[in-house]
């Protein structure tokens, strides 16, 4: 897909990742940028820089996510590629347990990491079949492939999301709908400064804009799996050629990571 010219809507675009890829699409020539974020100003700095519109939303939330296409269409236009980018990581509970979060953490996650991304799919979905195809651009994170040593709550949504992705892209593509998952380890955002150190931390952190640009190239060529870092592909590949060891090598770094050896 060439965004050139086509309207896009990125949830999450006040900050981080979710800012990087609104600027990137905009050199990018995009008509239209949509900001969508909770924090409203924050979407209006980024939307005023890029010539863009900012409007507010929470992704938790599905009248927000029904309110953003609808406002969006009718304002602007058919939406070509809708970036479900809002995430949260912060949920409490481990290293006591991996069943030690609350239940209120869980359905945080599983609104915000999760549900926000069917939201979007089943407001945009129709639209975007009757009119021959569109695009779905969602990011989930390396954690949805590998797991999150001490962070139960974001592992288990990370890889619910990707399984999400997968359906999508599989039961409407016939229909020309296309659908990436963009899944960096570490990127120099406020959300992994405020997380504790973790193995993600450990191989390579990359800057939003090198997160934005590897994004932007994956939707060009179409491809389902978009990786920042292309180490994650052999850590994939370790992982379902022996998930025994996998499991060991992991539990391993978790009991260095406890200690404060790395």
């Amino acid at each position: 897909m060439d965004v050139s010219g086509q309207l896009v809507v990125v949830t999450g675009g006040a900050e981080g990742i979710g800012r990087a890829l609104c600027e990137r699409f905009h050199q990018a020539g995009a008509k239209t940028v949509i900001v969508a974020d909770r924090n409203l100003a924050g979407a209006q700095a980024v939307a005023d820089a890029i010539g863009g519109h900012a409007i507010a939303c929470d992704v938790g939330r599905e009248a927000d996510i029904v309110r953003l296409v609808e406002e969006t269409e009718s304002r602007f236009g058919p939406i070509a590629l809708f970036c479900s980018n809002a995430g949260i990581a912060a949920f409490g509970g481990e290293p006591e347990g991996a069943a030690s979060a609350s239940n209120e953490a869980w359905e945080q996650g599983l609104a915000v990491n999760v549900m926000a991304h069917v939201y979007a799919a089943r407001a945009l979905v129709p639209r975007m079949a009757a009119r021959g195809g569109g695009y779905f651009l969602q990011t989930v994170s390396a954690a949805g492939l590998l797991t999150q040593i001490g962070n139960a709550v974001y592992a288990t949504t990370k890889h619910a999301a990707i399984g999400f992705a997968e359906i999508l892209a599989v039961t409407h593509r016939d229909q020309g709908i296309r659908v990436s998952v963009l899944c960096p380890q570490g990127v120099d955002t406020a959300l992994l400064r405020a997380a504790p150190r973790g193995p993600e931390q450990l191989d390579g952190v990359l800057t939003a804009e090198a997160v934005a640009e590897a994004a932007l190239q994956g939707i060009a060529d179409e491809h389902f799996l978009i990786l920042p870092h292309p180490q994650v592909l052999q850590y994939m590949r370790n992982k379902t050629s022996d998930y025994d060891r996998w499991i060991g090598g992991m539990a391993k770094l978790r009991r260095r990571l406890t200690a404060g050896e790395v």
